[in-house]
């Protein structure tokens, strides 16, 4: 078993005396009145935030949650319920109310529990939850004088140091048990840029499942230069204009766009439900040929990677769409029975007091064979996207509004005029029906991104090589 999988399970039988006998009992209170099968989840999450503005500590928290969800499936019905109490006592509480909601009125047979491996794409050593938090401030101190120091216009910086450190273990009522720990870390920078009277501000950051060495290859510095280098910028910005144009996606960040626009409409309960543009539409072309969309929760060390899913099975690499075909779904356990498909290892949870639903890792479209800049070269006049503040869509047609906090106008092949108030507008399927342009240049954005879904958040990461799309409804100020 991986080292992340071997701690955990120690963690949770040394302080909470969860052991495989525990987990047995447990699972066989669930399966009481018959339910298809059953799940626990435990987790113990410690997490800190440290908030900066102005140049000082704002405030600085620190937390511990834990708890263990137990879920039952009888067919489509769930019945799930928690308990922060990790007392055998609660437990059996729990596993039996969530026994009674999806009941079918026979039992189940007690279950052996298996110890199983869990993968190995970041380790559990990497955390910074243990690191002194004067050390954390030194971090903060230097981005907030490396952004100050970039431009006399910077006015006002506020950074916020996010961690945490997270034990979970999953038990099945197949007989599997495994586990993992998941450390994460995130650092944001927002400055605010102010010259005769123009205020423009912008927010930039990264991280990952990594420790202290994540700042040793992203300098506090550097990440703190580039949100003032956008603030600035917008202080020059123009007005977009308004109407159809080509649009160039800049590597890395406009893999955001993909997420929201494409790989929602991918989650697998969207399609069993038929809720979705994609469904049924497995084998079809969808998008331009020279599209590979992949989910991939394999990164090393990348914030939306993971050992294991929180239905205990393994992460995968996934296509999705293949050269514009349609491969497959993005499934969880309770979707992979509706399709007849092997699960893809996205089973996820914002925590212990939420069942799992699809939800993507890290996704992303492949390289393709143009070079950027003759992408560029090849526009006469459109729009250059190079950084987002997410946006809106509907999943059930793939309609999309994005804002975007970085952008250029292309005028004669060549990128110009910065522009500010820039939403793009369209739909997901279209506007991969009109990618005519992929560039050799994919780059997976920093870890700064989270994605919310039926009112719970989990850790992402997107990813995208320069790209051309034929024509984009541009929502700006200006006329075009």
């Amino acid at each position: 078993m991986a080292e992340g999988g071997r701690q955990s399970e120690a963690f949770f039988r040394d302080r909470y005396g969860i052991d495989d006998p525990v987990a047995a009992d447990l699972l066989g209170v669930a399966m009481s009145r018959g339910g298809d099968s059953a799940e626990l989840f435990f987790e113990h999450r410690e997490g800190s935030n440290i908030s900066f503005e102005q140049q000082a500590v704002k405030s600085a928290s620190r937390s511990i949650t834990q708890g263990v969800g137990v879920r039952v499936l009888h067919g489509d019905a769930i019945g799930y319920a928690f308990t922060e109490d990790l007392s055998r006592d609660a437990m059996r509480r729990a596993a039996g109310t969530a026994a009674r909601i999806a009941a079918r009125g026979d039992s189940a047979p007690p279950v052996d529990v298996v110890h199983y491996e869990s993968a190995d794409h970041y380790g559990p050593a990497a955390s910074t939850i243990g690191v002194a938090p004067a050390e954390k401030v030194e971090l903060i101190r230097r981005a907030d004088a490396a952004a100050r120091r970039f431009d006399p216009s910077i006015a006002r910086v506020d950074i916020n140091f996010v961690d945490e450190l997270k034990h979970v273990m999953i038990a099945t009522s197949d007989g599997r048990i495994t586990g993992d720990v998941q450390p994460l870390v995130r650092f944001n920078v927002s400055c605010l840029a102010e010259r005769d009277g123009n205020r423009q501000s912008a927010r930039w950051g990264g991280g990952g499942r990594m420790g202290m060495a994540y700042f040793e290859t992203h300098t506090p510095e550097a990440l703190a230069e580039e949100s003032a280098r956008q603030s600035v910028v917008l202080l020059s910005a123009i007005d977009a204009p308004a109407g159809t144009f080509p649009v160039v996606l800049a590597a890395g960040d406009s893999g955001i766009l993909l997420h929201e626009a494409i790989g929602h409409g991918l989650e697998a309960d969207f399609n069993r439900k038929k809720t979705s543009n994609y469904t049924d539409q497995v084998g079809n072309l969808v998008a331009s040929e020279l599209c590979t969309v992949v989910d991939d929760g394999t990164i090393r060390d990348s914030r939306g990677s993971i050992n294991i899913d929180d239905e205990g099975n393994l992460p995968g690499y996934n296509v999705l769409i293949e050269r514009g075909v349609l491969r497959g779904y993005i499934q969880d356990t309770l979707s992979t029975k509706h399709f007849g498909a092997a699960p893809t290892g996205n089973g996820r949870r914002q925590s212990f007091k939420h069942y799992p639903m699809p939800r993507m890792t890290n996704t992303y479209m492949l390289a393709g064979e143009s070079s950027p800049e003759d992408i560029i070269r090849s526009v006469g006049r459109g729009i250059y996207c190079v950084a987002f503040n997410g946006g809106q869509v509907n999943i059930s047609n793939g309609d999309f509004v994005f804002s975007v906090t970085e952008g250029y106008l292309i005028e004669g092949g060549r990128v110009t005029a910065p522009i500010r108030n820039v939403n793009l507008i369209g739909n997901g399927p279209d506007v991969l029906r009109k990618v005519t342009a992929v560039g050799s240049d994919f780059a997976l954005s920093d870890g700064r991104w989270t994605c919310g879904k039926d009112g719970q958040s989990v850790p992402v990461g997107v990813g995208i090589p320069t790209t051309l799309i034929s024509g984009m409804t541009v929502g700006g100020t200006a006329i075009g």
